[in-house]
């Protein structure tokens, strides 16, 4: 009887050890797991979560390295989804049966499971979007509302950008392409982007600065170096608090969209953590203090009754209907184009 109960004593003490042991080991962008919303999941679970940091290109170089482990979720971008998990199957095919798709607005929900479906499987869900467009000092650049604004003599010394990808997309919108529609063709897209690099290398003496720090962009723009510049939304919301003459404005090409999903890693561990967070992120609650921390709109039903005032007016102004309708959001990119678009980025960088 003593040998029985010291049995059951063993198995009680190993199992309450297992359970408190759980762990989701979280791969996310900074900011996207809230400790606050992290303490209490782990109250209602008994879930640790471990966050690491990161962004797209960080999250495919980890989870190449390792065939899909040593992560339960990833935050990767939804453009950034199917070309990869097609090539090195570092994901494995979201169960859609375990969330609770009421908490997702449904278009959004419909739109990522498009943009990720590999072989007939999709691969992620939506949990953030936003968007980049122009940030202005209305004050001195009133009629900036164009990409156009970017390469305008008249700002001549004022305007910052970044040079990456999201600038080449935005100057073909600005000189009348359809950038992502020439995604399938591989040779009229190369010819769109020689006619932006000649585009860019012309108005390169009107460029006060390629910024490539957020925080260094915010200041060029508060001490009135820069009147006109490529950012963020919630960049140019940032400013807006402590100026109201300088604001976020969706170009009239319409602003580039992004979604950041949730996506299960092909050889994650605690599969059912996973999926637990998702839902538990979505919910309204959670969600809108998201939004309130991050100023970033989340694909969550009902989170802007949760939202901080200040930041729900953010998005009311910047984003009325018709603005939105206009987003051009980002489709998953070619590995070919991408490689275009490096060569392109050097160029500029080298011209003199």
């Amino acid at each position: 009887m003593k040998r029985l109960m010291f049995l059951i004593l063993l198995v009680m003490v190993a199992w309450a050890g297992s359970a408190q042991a759980e762990t989701l080991k979280l791969l996310t962008w900074k900011g996207y797991a809230p400790q606050k919303v992290v303490d209490a999941f782990e109250k209602e679970t008994g879930i640790n979560v471990e966050v690491t940091y990161s962004n797209n290109e960080e999250m495919i170089a980890k989870l190449r390295a390792t065939r899909g482990a040593g992560f339960d979720l990833a935050q990767p971008s939804q453009d950034r989804i199917s070309s990869v998990q097609a090539k090195y199957k570092i994901y494995q095919p979201f169960d859609y049966s375990k969330i609770d798709s009421g908490l997702f607005i449904p278009s959004m929900l419909a739109a990522v499971k498009k943009n990720t479906l590999v072989k007939g499987s999709s691969y992620a869900v939506p949990f953030c979007w936003g968007t980049s467009g122009l940030v202005v000092n209305s004050s001195k650049a009133p009629e900036a509302a164009s990409f156009k604004s970017l390469i305008d003599p008249k700002y001549k010394g004022r305007i910052s950008y970044r040079l990456k990808r999201p600038t080449l997309i935005a100057m073909g919108f600005a000189l009348g392409y359809n950038p992502f529609e020439l995604y399938s063709r591989p040779e009229a897209y190369k010819s769109m982007l020689d006619n932006i690099a000649e585009t860019l290398i012309k108005a390169k003496p009107l460029v006060k600065n390629y910024w490539a720090n957020g925080d260094s962009l915010l200041e060029s723009m508060r001490s009135g170096e820069v009147y006109v510049a490529m950012a963020w939304d919630n960049g140019g919301w940032k400013l807006h608090a402590d100026n109201s003459d300088i604001d976020f404005k969706a170009p009239v090409e319409g602003a580039l969209g992004w979604i950041d999903t949730f996506a299960i890693p092909a050889k994650a561990k605690n599969v059912s953590a996973a999926y637990k967070w998702v839902n538990f992120m979505m919910r309204p609650e959670n969600a809108g203090y998201f939004t309130s921390q991050e100023k970033c709109a989340t694909a969550s039903i009902g989170a802007i009754k949760y939202t901080d005032k200040k930041v729900a007016a953010n998005f009311s102004r910047s984003f009325p209907q018709s603005v939105i309708d206009q987003i051009n959001w980002y489709p998953p990119v070619p590995s070919k184009i991408e490689s275009m678009e490096g060569k392109v980025l050097d160029k500029i960088k080298a011209a003199d």
